[in-house]
């Protein structure tokens, strides 16, 4: 009986021998690699917890390819299957079976295998039964669904070859199941296990294990094919393999204790004299406080240091829960790739706790950047460079070279390695720790093959939610749902955000705590909940609490009047602000108006004196905008000076890349009109640090709201790029609220205080009180009605390919994910699924010379920039991982559907045979723009009926045929 087969060596595994190493990696990962709140969440309903959960653990990986022991699945290999048809078994040949053996693929047909056994040999009832053995039903991917199940059973002859063979295909399979329930001590348990209702979060836990553990099995530098070349006793080549997997342990932290001063100074590199916020403070004292750890909302202003606190905060939760590790989730790939260093440095000063130093791989911490360009980071890539090493079977005393980590490694407590094993695009959420976009983590909400394994990776973690305002009605949908599955868990959850609406608040809770309609009473006063800043804290089973902290005494009174949407109007504004000097931030809502308001403030001041900013940049040019406005705008140094920053006066223009993340601070804010909540994050950036040198004009903080036509009627009209992006409710609200201010008798009453307003403010705006002058009551009422309609319009959309809820403990994964989109998880396709949008076209971005070669675009640094891309060969690495690097996704242009279809043909005129090839795969199957150098020396290309010109001070233009005037973009 085969298990596995090599068509190029003709090397193969007998199915036992495949049972017993998947057991026996099962055991290791439970006992070195699984956290301990996996292993109690699994341990919880057996009738003697940790004892009876390693067993099952190790018999469903034993038992998971029982299902290979069919005539359907064994007649593909006819060498193999002849040696069997010698020994009695008999079974068609492969054409024979024709399509029908599809109906019996060998995880499902191991289902009713184990099915049929327990209810043969132990008496169980058959419902009993499909908890357990839906397991390896689903260890590729897919739990089978209920037709799969009824044609299957319409099939017996793909089970057991009908006649004379029959009885001994059931000896065998029989024998193969009786000596697991043997060697692995379960046929003494399985009278109590029958009795158990295993929750669906333990099946999906399981089940992930068994993949797992069938994967590392499957792999033959680990486990060798028969005939082995060094033969091994069983012990050794377990051992071997797992010394040559080397796989580091989860996290075991101890609860950090004493004063939270003392741990802060130890986990961050606080500047000299500053002190812990009282928000941090509070939300350390209530992690150690709650009853158990559970979901943690905390609403604090900008710049109130939300990130240290929730890292200080998941080493407490990870301490009490026994989770392995933690992954932050953030808006966009540029947040988290800001965000990935600091997750390294807090890493470097966490102590050794837990880790065991008498293995290598106990001083290891396995540490992945989660987005579909992390191996672009440089911070990342220097991890992937220094911790390369072969995954292959190690003997004992065989070369320990090959499992020495390198010498130039980042030097820690615990050494961070970007495990080899644990790079693949369903396996790299399994390391320890991890920052990656929010699509990440709303992917366990999206049914896709393999989501077991994604469920498996957020089980064992403490989870961080940043900018939990920044997320729109569709991807809430996939958040609450995700939510609810985490809760499931009980894996401890940290939610940050500076203008968190209350309703979300609420919202949030009740998803984490699976609250149903009776228990919500208890949720409605987070509603009510004045104060700010607030923390939230849910415990699994209790009431949720609430804290006040006292604010942190740092307060920005912020002055807002009108400005009138124009660009003259603006110019001369600013040159009037900029008289002594000085530093403005203007924000605008799309990137054609910040091209525009570029193109006339340069007229007036000068190119030296304007930057712009915005999204429609290239990958490494977008990093070295972030990178050059953190060093000119960001905060001072010890001294408390700023010797980079701009003397005269300088302008930056930017879209909403301005708002997240970015440390910057500036004397002035002039900014579009959007929604109160990301208007008080971009006032976030007015007056952040503490300056002596401000202008005296400049020395109060002033915010100027334009893009509106103040002078409509019924209601000020917001310019239509700002309703095509925001909608034009959120806009009319954020207006209503406003407009007292706006309106007032002078400018001391237009004052907004941060962070003292930020909450009244953001409960007004998206409470359902009436705002604004009674005669805005008509147009308000019609915008929110189309408001709902579309809002409705995405849940629906969104629940199309949603995981459904959490069902009650005993109902079985059969039809878990039915219906899903099938293999793409962390795929464009899975991306864009959790995110409402108009599909886009990304694309890299080449020079074509005037002879036609094609180069790297020539401004790129470092020695990139011009390199040679030979269209009949693979570039070199170097040039080739330039070329990646410079991708950009194509405007809203591109997305309708004949313009799409349009622009990807002509896109795939440019495809190069040489590059697509395996040792290319920095592009094999990407789409590549070539620009042209330009007479003015931007370049320029033609695409799909547009002209595109691209520079690296502006970014991507984008003109119509016969257009003077770019569109919006």
């Amino acid at each position: 009986m085969w298990a596995k087969h090599d068509r190029a060596t003709d090397g193969w595994l007998p199915l036992w021998r495949h049972m017993a190493d998947s057991a026996a990696v099962a055991g290791l990962l439970w006992d070195r690699w699984l956290p301990g709140n996996v292993k109690a969440l699994v341990a919880e309903p057996l009738p003697k917890g940790m004892d009876d959960a390693r067993r099952l653990v190790v018999w469903c990986a034993a038992t998971h390819d029982i299902g290979k022991a069919t005539p359907a699945f064994a007649c593909q290999v006819d060498s193999l299957a002849d040696r069997m048809r010698a020994v009695g078994l008999d079974m068609p040949g492969r054409k024979q079976f024709g399509d029908d053996r599809r109906m019996a693929p060998h995880g499902l047909a191991g289902q009713l295998l184990l099915q049929e056994w327990l209810t043969e040999r132990f008496g169980w009832p058959e419902r009993a039964t499909v908890q357990f053995a839906v397991i390896a039903g689903g260890h590729h991917g897919i739990p089978p669904g209920h037709s799969q199940i009824l044609d299957l059973d319409a099939h017996p002859e793909l089970l057991r070859t009908p006649g004379s063979s029959e009885s001994l295909w059931r000896q065998v399979q029989t024998e193969l199941l009786d000596a697991c329930a043997a060697t692995y001590e379960v046929r003494e348990r399985l009278a109590d296990w029958q009795r158990v209702k295993l929750p669906q979060p333990v099946q999906v836990v399981l089940t992930a294990l068994v993949i797992v553990a069938d994967w590392i099995a499957s792999n033959p530098d680990l486990f060798p094919y028969f005939p082995e070349e060094r033969p091994r006793g069983e012990a050794e080549r377990v051992a071997a393999a797992w010394r040559g997997l080397r796989l580091p342990p989860p996290w075991c932290p101890s609860a950090p204790g004493g004063a939270v001063e003392e741990l802060f100074a130890a986990r961050f590199d606080l500047p000299t004299g500053a002190r812990v916020r009282p928000v941090q403070e509070e939300a350390v004292r209530l992690a150690r406080s709650m009853p158990a750890p559970g979901l943690m909302v905390i609403e604090a202003p900008m710049g109130e240091g939300k990130t240290e606190a929730a890292l200080a905060v998941a080493e407490v939760f990870a301490a009490r829960s026994g989770a392995g590790g933690v992954f932050v989730a953030l808006p966009t790939m540029a947040t988290s790739n800001a965000m990935f260093p600091r997750l390294l440095d807090w890493l470097d000063r966490l102590p050794p706790d837990g880790l065991d130093g008498t293995v290598p791989e106990g001083k290891e911490r396995s540490v992945l950047l989660a987005h579909s360009k992390a191996a672009l980071n440089e911070s990342y890539a220097d991890l992937l460079r220094t911790s390369r090493h072969t995954v292959a079977a190690v003997d004992q005393f065989g070369d320990e070279d090959r499992v020495r980590a390198s010498d130039d490694v980042r030097s820690a407590a615990a050494e961070l390695v970007a495990h080899q094993w644990l790079r693949g695009r369903k396996k790299g959420l399994l390391a320890s720790f991890a920052v990656g976009t929010i699509d990440q983590l709303l992917m366990a909400g999206l049914k896709s093959r393999h989501l077991a394994l994604r469920h498996l990776a957020f089980a064992g973690k403490v989870v961080v939610i940043d900018e939990a305002h920044a997320y729109d009605t569709w991807m809430n949908t996939y958040l609450d749902r995700v939510l609810a599955w985490l809760g499931a868990y009980r894996v401890p959850v940290v939610v940050l955000s500076a203008t968190l609406p209350a309703a979300r608040r609420r919202e949030l809770a009740e998803a984490y705590a699976g609250a149903g309609r009776d228990a919500r009473e208890g949720y409605a006063r987070l509603v009510q909940a004045g104060g700010y800043p607030l923390l939230t804290a849910v415990a699994p089973g209790a009431a949720p609490e609430m804290a006040l902290p006292a604010a942190s005494g740092r307060r920005t009174d912020v002055v807002v009047e009108r400005l009138d949407d124009g660009l003259v109007v603006l110019a001369d504004r600013l040159e009037a602000e900029l008289a002594d000097g000085g530093c403005v931030l203007v924000v605008r809502n799309t990137v054609d108006r910040v091209l525009e308001t570029a193109d006339c403030l340069r007229a007036r001041f000068g190119d030296a004196a304007v930057t712009v900013a915005h999204a429609r940049f290239l990958d490494l040019d977008r990093a070295g905008k972030d990178a050059r406005l953190l060093e000119l705008f960001g905060p001072p140094g010890e001294d408390g000076t700023s010797p980079r920053r701009p003397g005269g006066g300088h302008i930056v223009v930017a879209s909403q890349v301005a708002e997240q993340s970015l440390d910057v601070d500036f004397d002035l804010l002039v900014t579009d009109l959007c929604p109160v909540d990301l208007l008080l994050q971009r006032m976030g950036r007015l007056h952040r640090h503490r300056r002596s040198d401000r202008p005296a004009r400049l020395r109060t903080a002033r915010c100027l709201v334009t893009g509106v036509d103040w002078a409509a009627t019924p209601v000020p009209a917001p310019v239509r790029g700002s309703r095509r992006v925001y909608g034009e409710y959120p806009l009319l609200r954020s207006l209503a609220v406003l407009e007292p201010l706006l309106s007032g008798p002078s400018p001391e009453t237009a004052v907004v205080r941060l962070p003292e307003d930020i909450s009244p403010l953001v409960q007004r705006a998206y409470g359902d009180d009436p705002q604004g002058p009674a005669a805005w009551a008509d147009a308000v009422a019609e915008a929110r009605r189309d408001h709902e309609a579309h809002r409705a319009r995405q849940r629906r959309e969104a629940d199309v390919f949603r995981l459904d809820q959490v069902r009650r403990a005993g109902r079985p994964l059969v039809g878990w994910i039915d219906a899903g989109v099938g293999d793409a998880d962390d795929t464009r396709a899975g991306r864009a699924q959790v995110r409402d949008g108009e599909e886009s076209l990304e694309v890299l971005v080449v020079r074509r010379r005037a002879d036609g070669t094609l180069t790297t675009v020539p401004w790129l640094g470092k020695g990139l920039g011009g390199l040679d891309l030979p269209t009949d060969a693979v570039p070199s690495p170097q040039a080739a991982r330039a070329v990646a690097a410079s991708g950009m996704r194509l405007p809203y242009h591109f997305s309708y559907p004949r313009v799409l279809d349009r622009a990807i043909e002509e896109l795939e005129e440019l495809c190069v045979p040489a590059w697509q090839v395996k040792e290319c795969h920095w592009l094999a199957g990407e789409l590549i723009l070539a620009l042209e150098d330009g007479p003015d020396g931007d370049c320029h290309t033609r695409l799909a009926g547009f002209q595109l010109r691209y520079s690296p001070t502006d970014g991507l233009r984008v003109i119509g045929d016969g257009a003077e005037k770019q569109r919006d973009v």
